[in-house]
């Protein structure tokens, strides 16, 4: 079985991560962003983990994914289940992880 890269150019494909950056398209960004399959959005989340709010949380269910890949840095970290709420209800699939597992499940 022969595999072959799709990657059409709109697309957004995670090409690097590491201590506190990630690559989107070989371009580095240092600060926490929403990556869609064709836009990013930034910043997002200003402040950290420590720092996510209701706001934050409204932004992702404003864009209406089906699924929230939500990458937390070195270690897994779950937000408060109240922050999660709205999205749950708005039956949009949530998947917490550490920054590297969120990166590689982003491309696939």
């Amino acid at each position: 079985m022969k595999l072959h890269l799709d990657n059409p150019a709109s697309r957004n494909l995670i090409t690097g991560y590491g201590e506190g950056y990630v690559a989107i398209n070989h371009r580095h960004f240092e600060t926490s962003l929403i990556v869609l399959p064709d836009r990013i959005v930034e910043p997002w989340g200003a402040g950290g983990f420590d720092a996510l709010s209701e706001d934050d949380f409204d932004a992702l269910r404003a864009l209406a994914p089906e699924i929230l890949l939500l990458g937390t840095g070195n270690r897994q970290r779950f937000p408060a289940p109240s922050l999660l709420r709205p999205l749950i209800e708005a039956r949009i699939g949530c998947e917490v992880m550490d920054l590297p597992a969120a990166c590689r499940t982003f491309n696939i």
